[in-house]
């Protein structure tokens, strides 16, 4: 008895394993005798957001670099990195030891001009007064020679005295000719002069403001962000002014300068929202609007970029100025829209032509699926194809209609597709498992 029994477990065993080695072989073979599996992925409703991607970098909406227009030496500094200033506010001194020199020249040489005016001036009324005194003695020479001019024809006097009379006369003449040319000459040189005093103040002019150019100004209310020189370091400004200060005029204002290619620039507006992270802080997202789109090309090794300025709001001052973005600008977003992953629209199946004649014919699109977008005819859509699972596990091809992508999900605006449904994704395998080739271990009397 002891032995017949432990044939009755051995056999119930053996039992036991068979079935239990059947169960995992159809669990793995599926209905179709093949170990084929699929990967699934449910069809759900949500939000999909076309977006085009960019690098930038941030930047004050303002930079006002700070110069010097004279060359000399920084005697002082009174701002430094990070420095709130004022407009007006001194920042800089440059030695003025030299350019006060030269204003002090400068006014000795007008107080010069103005001396020789003077002297002219004088001359000029000298002249004049001799002009009067010729033009008196013309009138009395004329007066004395008409007069012996009656007398000589009366032959009162005589013909000497009638030469001299005449002589005298043309001698007044001349002497009121060089009066006149006197005149002419001092009053040329109270121009000269006259000019010589405002070249001499003009010159004064220009000595005093480069003097005050010495001291270096804030042009504008901000932040020193950058400083580009030290006490005792030399400026030459002769042939560039030298930035000396970098001031952004408001940091609670900035900008996003981003670089999109040539191929996403035209789907980009003004107005459009934008978010953008910074590698400072990369759990958080801020937010933009694109405020420009510049025209000026970027071109870097045959590359074609286009700067795309966002305007951000900086109140909390945490995004400084050289930090690069991430940028992302919103295109188009679709709401409450049937979704599908672009996995399923890559799939295509490994199918032999045995198995082909078990796949069942395409499904033409039926429906839209969603009525807050446009339909086919209205939104020019892009076909697609995804493939589904019936119950019996056959692939079935089912055509749809593409709206936006965010380049994981793709909108569905018309097809077959039913919210909740499952679309293939992947195939796992699509081999035969070995032990089909003949009978199943522990499968005895199942035919091939």
């Amino acid at each position: 008895m002891g032995t017949r029994k432990k044939k009755y477990v051995i056999a119930i065993v053996i039992i036991i394993l068979i079935f239990t080695g059947g169960f995992f072989f159809f669990q793995f073979a599926g209905p179709n005798g093949t170990n084929q599996k699929f990967r699934l992925m449910r069809v759900e409703r949500g939000e999909v957001n076309l977006v085009v991607t960019a690098t930038g970098t941030i930047n004050p909406v303002i930079n006002v670099l700070v110069g010097s227009q004279v060359s000399g030496t920084i005697k002082n500094l009174y701002a430094d990195f990070n420095s709130q200033v004022k407009e007006g506010q001194v920042i800089a001194q440059i030695d003025p030891a030299i350019f006060q020199a030269q204003v002090d020249q400068a006014r000795a040489n007008v107080l010069t001009t103005q001396a020789n005016l003077s002297n002219a001036r004088a001359n000029l009324e000298n002249a004049k007064a001799n002009l009067v005194k010729a033009e008196v003695a013309v009138l009395d020479a004329k007066r004395t020679l008409d007069r012996n001019q009656s007398l000589v024809e009366r032959k009162v006097i005589a013909q000497a005295t009638m030469d001299t009379a005449q002589t005298n006369y043309d001698t007044a003449v001349a002497q009121r000719d060089v009066a006149k040319a006197q005149g002419e000459s001092a009053t040329s040189q109270v121009g000269s002069s006259q000019a010589q005093v405002e070249q001499a103040k003009a010159a004064l002019k220009l000595a005093e403001t480069n003097l005050r150019y010495t001291t270096i100004r804030s042009p504008v209310n901000g932040t020193v962000i950058s400083r580009n020189v030290d006490v005792g370091q030399t400026v030459a400004a002769s042939l560039q002014a030298p930035t000396l200060f970098t001031i952004a005029k408001d940091l609670t204002q900035m900008q996003v300068d981003s670089n999109v290619s040539e191929a996403d620039v035209g789907r980009i507006a003004v107005g459009q929202e934008a978010t953008f992270t910074v590698d400072a802080y990369p759990e958080r997202t801020f937010d933009g609007k694109v405020s420009e789109i510049r025209n000026a090309p970027i071109i870097v090794q045959n590359v074609v970029t286009y700067d795309v300025v966002i305007q951000v709001n900086n109140k909390d001052l945490k995004l400084k100025p050289g930090m690069t973005a991430n940028v992302s600008v919103m295109i188009a977003q679709r709401k409450g829209v049937l979704k599908i992953s672009n996995a399923a629209l890559r799939f295509q199946p490994e199918i032999s032509k045995r198995e082909s004649g078990k796949m069942g014919p395409p499904q033409k699109v039926a429906r839209k699926v969603s009525e807050n977008v446009k339909s086919p005819e209205e939104d020019q859509g892009r076909p697609g194809r995804v493939w589904v699972l019936s119950p019996e596990g056959k692939l079935i091809s089912v055509s749809i209609v593409l709206g936006i992508t965010d380049g994981t999900f793709s909108e569905v605006i018309s097809g077959d597709l039913q919210e909740g449904g499952e679309v293939v994704v992947e195939e796992m395998s699509n081999k035969k498992a070995p032990s089909q080739a003949g009978n199943p271990p522990f499968m005895p009397g199942r035919r091939r």
